[in-house]
């Protein structure tokens, strides 16, 4: 079974407009915005593209870990990662920085100074 992502042909994205929300187990202050497709975490299956931003000074307080693929290109402002509960501490990166975890591993907490915005792309492995 496979979500599949609808044909979308350069469309405006409103950076200002409805859709945004805060992201199930993050702090108000990090919203997210669904470009395409969908992840169903209890089926384990699909794909989803998505924008994450945070406001400026917010920041997570633990690391996160889960059971699929997570590829994030930070696209504007600065990103944080390894601060402490009290956000505190760890490595800043600026724009044009890219990750890409395998399912399982642990990453962040994370904190963002003057605010940015992350590209995300999430999807489990098809093939098993």
């Amino acid at each position: 079974m496979t979500i599949n992502k609808e044909h979308k042909e350069f469309v405006a994205v409103d950076m200002e407009a409805d859709g945004w929300h805060v992201p199930a187990g993050y702090p108000k202050g990090i919203e997210q915005k669904i470009l395409a497709g969908a992840l169903d975490e209890d089926q384990k299956f699909g794909s989803r593209t998505r924008l994450l931003r945070f406001a400026p000074g917010i920041f997570t307080t633990a690391p996160f870990v889960h059971d699929y693929w997570e590829e994030v290109y930070l696209v504007s402002g600065d990103l944080t990662v390894g601060n402490d509960e009290n956000g505190e501490g760890g490595e800043s990166f600026a724009p044009n920085t890219y990750a890409c975890r395998p399912p399982g591993a642990h990453h962040g907490p994370f904190k963002s100074e003057n605010g940015c915005v992350l590209l995300e792309i999430h999807y489990y492995d098809q093939d098993k």
